[in-house]
C-alpha cells in the first residue's frame, strides 16, 4: 500500500519523552516558586547598618528578576535533555522492532529459513519475534510441502497421459494391433486420470476452509458410505460392521462424507486378499465425537504409518494385488485436511494383529444446535 510519508515512531517517542521532561519539570519549577511566594513577603526592612539609607525592600520582585532566568536556563537544559536521551531511549526500545522489520522484508523476498531468534528474557517485542519465527517456520513447512504435491502432481498426471501416447503410438504404427484392447487400456488410463483430477479437486476446496457449517450425524454419514463401498467390498470378500451411537458434529456435510467414504473405501482396499474385515464405529462424547475405522492386514511399521497421510502414498508395504481401486494416493491426504479444517485431529496408529486403526475425533457442536437437531 502506498501511504504518505510520516513521522518515525523514533522520532515520535522521542519528542514524547523530551515533552513529558519538559511537563515534569515546569511542575517542578511551578511547585518551586509557589513555594516561595508562600513563605517570602512582598517587601522587608532593611536594618543593615552599611545599607544608606534605611528602607524598605522589595523581595518578590528581586526573587522574581533571579528566579525567572534560571528556570529558562533549567527548561532549555531539560529540553536538549530530553531529546537527546529521548533518541538513545527510542533507538533501544525500537532495536528489537528493527530485527523483526528487517526479517519480514527478507520474508518477502523468499528467504523464509531467516529467524529473528531475538535474545533476552520475555516481553511483548520478544513474543513477537518468536511468534514471528513460528509463523516462518510453519510458512517455510507449508511451502515446501506444497512444492513436494506440484511436483508429485505433476508426475502423477503426467503417467497416464504418457501412457496413453505410448498406446496411441502402438495403434499408429501396428496395423496388427487389437483395437479393442488398446481403447479398454485407454479407457482404464483415462478413467484413472480422471480420478485423480477429481480427488485433486477436492484437496482443493478442502484446503480453501469456506463452507456453510450446519449440523450433521456422523452416524449416518458413516451408513450412507458403507452401503456405497458396500458391493466393493463383497467383490473383494470384505465385511463390513458398523456400530455406534449417534455421533452429531458441525460443520460441512459434503466434506464429511468425503471423508468417512475415504476412510471405508482405504479400509477395503488395503486389506486382507481374503476375509477381511472392516470395522466403523462412532462415539459421542460431552466436548467431542469419534469416528473410529479399522481394518485388518499386513502389520505396518509405525515409520510407514506416520507417512501415510502425506500425498501420493500407497502404502507400499501393504498389499501389491489388484491396482484397479486404489486410488490416487490422495484419500488420506484428504482426510488429514478436511480433519484440520473442521479443527478436528486425525490418529493412525497400526493394529497389533495388523491393519490400521483411524480415529477422527471432531468438536462437539454448540448445545442449541444439538438440541434443535434432537427436536426435529
Amino acid at each position: 500500500m502506498d501511504r504518505t510519508p510520516g513521522l518515525s515512531v523514533r522520532f515520535k517517542l522521542t519528542l514524547s519523552y523530551a515533552g513529558f521532561l519538559m511537563l515534569a519539570g515546569g511542575l517542578l519549577l511551578a511547585a518551586v516558586w509557589m513555594f516561595l511566594l508562600r513563605y517570602v513577603p512582598d517587601r522587608a526592612m532593611l536594618y543593615d547598618p552599611d545599607v544608606r539609607p534605611h528602607g524598605v525592600f522589595p523581595v518578590r520582585s528581586v526573587l522574581l528578576d533571579v528566579f525567572v532566568p534560571r528556570a529558562a536556563a533549567v527548561m532549555a537544559f531539560l529540553l536538549v535533555f530530553g531529546l537527546v536521551g529521548g533518541w538513545i531511549l527510542a533507538g533501544r526500545m525500537l532495536a528489537p522492532l528493527t530485527r523483526i522489520t528487517d526479517a519480514t522484508g527478507m520474508a518477502t523476498k523468499g528467504k523464509l529459513s531467516h529467524r529473528i531468534r531475538l535474545p533476552g528474557r520475555r516481553d511483548e517485542f520478544r513474543e513477537l519475534a518468536d511468534a514471528f519465527d513460528m509463523m516462518l517456520e510453519k510458512l517455510e513447512a507449508h511451502v515446501a510441502e506444497q512444492r513436494r504435491f506440484a511436483a508429485n502432481a505433476s508426475h502423477e498426471l503426467r503417467t497416464p497421459l504418457a501412457i496413453s501416447q505410448a498406446l496411441l503410438d502402438v495403434a499408429r504404427t501396428d496395423p496388427t494391433q487389437d483395437l479393442s484392447e488398446t481403447v479398454e487400456r485407454l479407457h482404464a488410463v483415462n478413467a484413472r486420470a480422471i480420478d485423480l483430477t477429481e480427488a485433486l479437486l477436492v484437496l482443493s476446496r478442502a484446503d480453501q476452509t469456506s463452507y456453510a457449517p450446519e449440523p450433521v450425524d456422523l452416524s449416518l454419514l458413516a451408513e450412507e458410505a458403507t452401503e456405497t463401498l458396500l458391493p466393493l467390498a463383497e467383490r473383494r470378500g470384505v465385511t463390513i460392521e458398523t456400530s455406534g451411537d449417534n455421533a452429531p458434529a458441525f460443520g460441512s456435510a459434503a466434506l464429511l462424507l468425503q471423508l468417512t467414504t475415504n476412510l471405508v473405501h482405504n479400509a477395503i482396499v488395503h486389506n486382507l486378499p481374503e476375509k477381511g474385515t472392516v470395522r466403523v464405529e462412532t462415539d459421542a462424547g460431552p466436548e467431542s465425537v469419534v469416528l473410529t475405522v479399522e481394518n485388518s492386514g499386513e502389520k505396518l511399521s509405525p515409520r510407514l504409518v506416520s507417512t501415510l497421510t502425506e500425498p501420493f502414498r500407497r502404502g507400499a508395504e501393504r498389499i501389491h494385488g489388484d491396482h484397479e481401486h486404489e486410488g490416487v494416493g490422495l484419500g488420506l491426504a484428504i482426510v488429514k485436511r478436511i480433519t484440520e479444517v473442521h479443527e478436528g485431529t486425525l490418529t493412525i496408529s497400526p493394529r497389533p494383529a495388523g491393519g490400521l486403526r483411524i480415529c477422527v475425533q471432531l468438536p462437539a457442536p454448540p448445545a442449541h444446535f444439538t438440541k434443535r437437531t434432537s427436536d426435529q
